[in-house]
């Protein structure tokens, strides 16, 4: 997931290693248009079980106020919704939707979540109780380091999210992974990360757990062992333990940017993963306004090493 922009080193796998049939496949993959349409309601069960999960919502930290029904829809609530249904037998080893979600054939079939940006429209604002509809298309894929021991497949996915009965999209968005093969490990060296603000406005600690993983997953019906699974994430994947959602990190950039500005009206959102976030492990997330309308928000942990970066910028 966050390794997806950090030096990666191979065991024994290299582009020798790719068949005439592997390339053909991939490049088959890559000329065959694809698209997913995905329904769901913005009920305010569902969403009272992803505000219990957020530590800004949950009511630790100030009061717990319930969704509302016609109430809008907060930015980032939609990455809990719209997930596929993906039978366990059509599962990837690892418990990925694989395929289903837009990935390349083998041997790149280890995902990592990379990055992304949102827009939001406030003319036609997502409200609780309402239905609507996620329509993903390819936006771009990219080969990458395929002249090394280390090649790379990034997949852009572009989503609309459109109320139903509504033309114009609520929310429009990019979704960048990068795949790599089984064989390719992380680097144990975190990647350092410049230009960040030499000041902090705001700032929110806490500590992911298990069952903040647990229960985010279960939100997004998300099976990925890296979450889940501690022998996987540190035998089958190199890690020290298991990794904090990509989408999880990405939504609490918006909270807590919206817990310290409650009034804030966001228009647009971009990050990028840096390096993993681990559970257990104290997060702290840090804001500086670039100017009225802009933040700088990242993650870093007790050691200092980022996790996640992004500019959250405000309707003017």
């Amino acid at each position: 997931m966050a390794k997806a922009l950090r030096l990666l080193r191979a065991r024994s796998y290299s582009t020798r290693s790719l068949t005439p049939r592997n390339i053909q496949a991939l490049d088959e993959y890559i000329s065959s248009p694809k698209k997913l349409v995905l329904e769901d309601t913005f009920n305010v069960e569902r969403l009272s079980d992803l505000f219990i999960t957020l530590p800004t919502r949950d009511g630790t930290r100030s009061p717990y106020t319930s969704p509302r029904l016609s109430a809008p829809v907060g930015y980032g609530w939609h990455l809990a919704f719209f997930h596929a249904r993906t039978p366990e037998s059509h599962l990837s080893p690892d418990g990925t939707d694989g395929a289903v979600e837009f990935g390349p054939p083998e041997p790149f079939i280890r995902r990592m979540w990379a990055s992304g940006r949102m827009s939001w429209n406030p003319e036609h604002p997502l409200l609780v109780g309402e239905t609507a509809t996620s329509t993903s298309t390819f936006g771009s894929v990219e080969k990458k380091n395929f002249d090394t021991e280390n090649p790379m497949v990034f997949v852009t996915q572009k989503i609309d999210i459109t109320t139903a009965g509504k033309s114009e999209p609520s929310i429009t968005e990019e979704r960048s992974h990068v795949y790599v093969a089984e064989s390719v490990s992380p680097s144990n060296t975190p990647r350092a990360v410049k230009n960040l603000p030499p000041f902090v406005d705001f700032s929110f600690t806490f500590t992911p757990s298990l069952i903040t993983l647990f229960r985010f997953s279960a939100l997004m019906f998300n099976a990925h062992l890296i979450h889940l699974d501690k022998d996987w994430a540190q035998l089958k994947r190199g890690y020290s333990e298991r990794l904090v959602h990509g989408p999880l990190t990405a939504l609490l950039l918006l909270e807590v940017t919206k817990f310290h500005k409650p009034g804030a009206q966001i228009a647009h959102f971009e990050y990028r993963a840096r390096n993993p976030v681990i559970v257990n492990r104290p997060m702290t997330i840090n804001g500086t306004w670039v100017d009225e309308h802009t933040a700088t928000v990242w993650c870093v942990n007790e050691e200092g090493v980022v996790g996640m970066t992004s500019t959250i910028k405000l309707h003017a």
